[in-house]
């Protein structure tokens, strides 16, 4: 089939009020990614070669939010519509971008998160076949407030709101999802036809299924999932899209070689990569720019958020890896640990009760149970370097800038504040005192204090 460009129109203009939000509706997050980023993602998987984005109320938020994403509104850019006057009034916000001459031209909803790629691209072929419309309905077996597809002898003739529909009308399951893929030729002149003759005085874009009909055009209807018709309109159905999320990434996980023991329990981000033979113990919660290699074990109860582990490593139980964390092949992070933009090089242990940060651990260093890198002054923060097969001593407290050298040897219960060379033994503590006798008469006179 020849190469087809594609424009998709994001609408994107719904307000936070139904989500009791003063964020804009399409910038809540599902898997740790703003809606929109969601449904911009399917668009371009399926080929838009420009994305064109329609906002409205919140606009700036939105304006913001995008330039971080990858597709970063496309190269069409954003569109404003400034009055609410429908769904063909919103994507007519685009003209600019749609007269450039896409030979297709994709309308979704930034509300829909769980989009996906194969049903954009279902409905394109229909339009590289001979559609000058093809419209994405799904099935439910409770149609009740939905629009109905209308079809006869293959072709799409009307989409029919419910309190139009005759009594057998209603009957049909076959629902509009609001998703529609027009040909570039026919995209403005069936839009400019759409007429406002309607209780609310709105210009709708499901209009044009009759428009074109009338004009001898051919229009279709492509099938999608009930899923990748789910908008979203308050948090319920913002749970329920995450929960649907969840449960497709899990096994997608699952049939890429991780093992999940129970799957229910572990949460993903949009971004979440997990290498094979990988084994995630239950209620693990990895976060945003998580990178798991092969043969690691993430041990229950652990969460990560833009950290990578490398193979080999076992991270957990009740560990947390914070941004910039880096556990190398065959490193330890055990449990009640924190790493925050440190790393764990090959084969070093931090077994548990630590908290390493703004840090480097040697390879095959060991890290006693309690030690802190004092990283933060109260203004700024400072780094520490800890050598290739140094041992920190249990309760030590390593207060950066500072580096211990390889082969060093912190004793238990120190305070280090001075770099110690490689090889080197360091005592931090002070010296002991013992005063006979005076532990009971403090007790006695705190107990005469006590109220």
């Amino acid at each position: 089939m020849e190469k087809r460009t594609c424009l998709a129109i994001v609408l994107a203009a719904g307000e936070g009020t139904r989500m009791k939000s003063a964020l804009p509706k399409v910038l809540h997050r599902v898997a740790g990614l703003e809606m929109l980023g969601h449904v911009m993602a399917a668009a371009g998987a399926a080929g838009a070669d420009a994305l064109a984005l329609v906002v409205g109320n919140g606009a700036d938020k939105v304006r913001a939010a995008v330039a971080g994403f990858s597709h970063g509104g496309g190269k069409e850019g954003i569109f404003e519509q400034k009055e609410r006057l429908g769904t063909a009034h919103a994507v007519l916000a685009a003209r600019e971008a749609i007269a450039r001459g896409y030979d297709d031209v994709l309308v979704v909803f930034g509300d829909h998160p769980l989009l996906e790629a194969d049903v954009l691209s279902k409905a394109r072929a229909s339009l590289a076949e001979g559609a000058a419309v093809a419209v994405l309905g799904f099935r439910t077996p409770e149609p009740t407030g939905y629009g109905r597809l209308i079809e006869r002898d293959g072709r799409l003739v009307a989409i029919r709101e419910e309190k139009d529909c005759s009594e057998e009308e209603r009957k049909i399951t076959f629902c509009n999802s609001g998703l529609m893929a027009i040909t570039g030729e026919h995209a403005l002149p069936l839009l400019d036809a759409v007429g406002n003759d309607n209780a609310k005085g709105e210009f709708y874009l499901t209009d044009i299924v009759e428009i074109a009909n009338r004009q001898g055009l051919s229009v279709v209807a492509t099938e999608a999932s009930g899923e990748s018709a789910l908008g979203i309109n308050n948090r319920a159905q913002l749970a329920e899209a995450e929960a649907v999320w969840q449960d497709r990434k899990r096994r997608e996980m699952m049939l890429s070689g991780v093992t999940l023991i129970a799957p229910e329990t572990v949460f993903f981000s949009h971004d979440t990569e997990i290498g094979p033979d990988t084994v995630v113990e239950p209620n693990v919660w990895f976060g945003p720019g998580v990178e798991i290699a092969a043969n690691v074990r993430i041990h229950a109860f652990s969460h990560l958020e833009e950290a990578r582990v490398e193979s080999g490593a076992t991270v957990g139980p009740f560990a947390r890896l914070r941004p910039g964390a880096e556990v190398m092949e065959n490193a330890k992070v055990g449990n009640f640990c924190e790493i925050k933009k440190a790393r764990i090089e090959p084969g070093a242990k931090v077994p548990h009760l630590s908290y390493i940060g703004d840090a480097v651990v040697g390879a095959a260093a060991n890290i006693g149970a309690g030690t802190i890198t004092c990283n933060y002054d109260g203004f700024n923060k400072h780094r520490t370097e800890i050598g290739a097969g140094a041992f920190v001593g249990t309760n030590s407290s390593l207060v950066a800038p500072l580096t211990i050298g390889a082969g060093a040897y912190i004793a238990s219960g120190s305070v280090i504040t001075q770099n110690v060379p490689d090889d080197a033994l360091a005592f931090g503590r002070a010296r002991q005192t013992t005063r006979e006798g005076r532990g009971k008469l403090l007790r006695e006179r705190l107990a005469g204090q006590k109220k």
